[in-house]
């Protein structure tokens, strides 16, 4: 019996920058045959140019560059097999590949066939896809090579059984979102038992833009079985090994890193995209406006586990109707975190912006105009931190909010990053406990108390909307899964809350086009994933 070993490169590329990538690339390699003994090490989709590389595919230099990368990556493959991803073009066509190199050689070359163009993925944009399967033989054992969505439907693997292949190595750039790692358990289940032949899973790890990849890689035998899962969230490159019995691959039970928690793996994956999205983008660290309240409680903790105590500032911003025990819920929690604070009185800046506006305004009824001049005071004073120090403003507007316009566009929308974006109103509080039960860095009363932007006397956020838990399940149901109004009401939630809610997520789409990005947790995030238009007559009735 011989014994192949395989690593698996769960690598955290920086999207466009082939050169640092190849270096990633050359170092995982040295790794995996020095200290794993490993003759094959097996990488990430598009991993030499990180994914999604977007419109950079569209660049007149990316095939030199890319011919540049791969150079780098041959002349230092010696000794061990390199199944790597990245962009090819042939003619006027271009390919979403692995390449298969073996001592400074490239051997086999392989095209991605089935190109996701759904949800956040449009790869039918820039490729075309590949026609035929590719099996090289990796010590002796006939491999198929395959390329993350190929593995989500059965004909690849058919095309690669019928060719002979004994093994798959399927390379992937999957993003995360709540139980997704479950959903690929079951898929490599269904093709491993399909093809007859166990399956090699490598994933990318890092935040990138939106998204966030979870690494999670495995190994699953011909039944289907998990039998090796590497961490989630974590850089490395991790060894498994396939016994050879007369040629044919057989997986025994080794490491399984159970994977994550539902809430943890939420939790980890803002954290992840956070520390990524401020150090791939060069900021000294971040701001934030603390306002006693939950959502910037807990975007104010995330930041801290994603950056530490030094890169992070808290801002209160207080006006004539912040309530005191707003102002000693930011301060606590500060102290807690040690993060640096201050406060800054927005009274001057909002009375200099009435006073500049009382001819306009003369002869008409305060309103909602009042408040949100406060909310644009607050965004104007922490851009200009922002700008005057490099740090990266995190705004705190969470998935409810941003559904149904409960923001203020150039106030509280101000900013470059939005850690909450994806996350509904229930979720924010179940995440502050989950965060709490592994140290206390939010103030118990943040938690407790009823949610109040506190733009006016008395205000609560279920003044003007339904009760979160009501309104986060409609938000579910129409943002997510497409439901109609009908469908909703149908389930026993009033048609009055229904026909209100829908109408305002259908007419703050405006807003959101306005709002910055915000990292993706979910199946259906605003932004890549539901893009509707703006100047829009339809109506969501049956």
């Amino acid at each position: 019996m011989n014994r192949l070993t395989i690593s698996l490169a769960q690598l955290n590329p920086l999207v466009g920058d082939i050169p640092g990538n190849a270096e990633q690339i050359v170092a995982a390699l040295r790794t995996a045959r020095d200290r794993h003994g490993a003759q094959v090490a097996v990488f990430p989709e598009l991993a030499l140019i990180g994914y999604p590389p977007e419109d950079l595919l569209l660049r007149p230099a990316l095939q030199s560059r890319v011919e540049r990368g791969l150079q780098v990556v041959m002349a230092a493959c010696s000794g061990i097999v390199a199944v790597l991803g990245y962009p090819w073009r042939e003619g006027d066509r271009l390919y979403n590949a692995a390449g298969v190199i073996r001592d400074g050689q490239l051997v086999a070359r392989y095209y991605k066939q089935s190109l996701p163009n759904y949800q956040v993925f449009d790869e039918q944009r820039y490729f075309a896809p590949g026609d035929a399967p590719c099996v090289v033989d990796l010590c002796g054992v006939p491999t198929a090579i395959t390329i993350c969505e190929d593995i989500w439907r059965p004909e690849p693997t058919a095309c690669a059984a019928r060719a002979g292949a004994r093994l798959m190595i399927n390379l992937n750039a999957s993003p995360f979102h709540r139980g997704k790692q479950e959903r690929r358990h079951d898929v490599l289940a269904a093709r491993a038992r399909e093809g007859r032949m166990p399956i090699v899973y490598v994933n990318q790890v890092g935040g990138q833009d939106e998204l966030i990849f979870d690494g999670g890689s495995m190994l699953v035998d011909a039944g289907g079985a998990v039998c090796y899962q590497a961490p989630q969230m974590r850089v490395g490159v991790f060894p498994v090994s396939i016994d050879l019995i007369d040629g044919h691959p057989e997986v025994a039970r080794q490491q399984i890193t159970p994977a994550l928690e539902p809430l943890a793996s939420v939790y980890q994956a803002l954290v992840l995209g956070v520390r990524d999205y401020v150090r791939k983008n060069g900021f000294r660290g971040v701001v934030i406006g603390l306002s006693g309240g939950i959502d910037s409680a807990l975007t104010l903790a995330i930041a801290v586990d994603a950056l530490g105590t030094e890169q992070v500032e808290a801002v209160m911003l207080p006006y004539r109707y912040t309530s005191q025990l707003s102002r000693d819920l930011a301060s606590e929690q500060a102290e807690r975190l040690r993060v640096r604070y201050r406060t800054i009185d927005i009274a001057p800046v909002v009375d200099a912006s009435m006073a500049a506006l009382a001819e306009e305004f003369a002869g008409l009824d305060a309103d909602k105009t009042e408040e949100n001049l406060q909310a644009r005071a607050r965004g104007m004073l922490l851009m200009a931190i922002s700008n005057k120090k490099g740090s990266l403003v995190l705004t705190t507007g969470n998935k409810s909010e941003m559904a149904v316009g409960y923001a203020t566009l150039y106030g509280d929308m101000a900013g470059g990053l939005d850690v909450l974006k994806d996350v509904p109103k229930v979720t924010v509080f179940e995440l502050a406990r989950y965060r709490n039960g592994l140290s206390p860095a939010i103030p118990e009363e943040v938690i407790t108390r009823p949610p109040s932007a506190e733009l006016a006397p008395d205000q609560k956020d279920e003044d003007s909307l339904p009760p979160y838990p009501v309104l986060d399940r409609i938000l579910e149901l129409y943002v997510e899964q497409d439901a109609s109004a009908v469908d909703i009401i149908a389930q026993g939630f009033p048609a009055g809350d229904v026909h209100r809610v829908l109408r305002m997520v259908d007419l703050n789409e405006y807003k959101r086009r306005q709002a910055p990005i915000g990292l993706r947790v979910s199946q259906r995030a605003f932004g890549r994933d539901r893009r509707y238009p703006i100047t829009n007559g339809w109506r969501p009735g049956g």
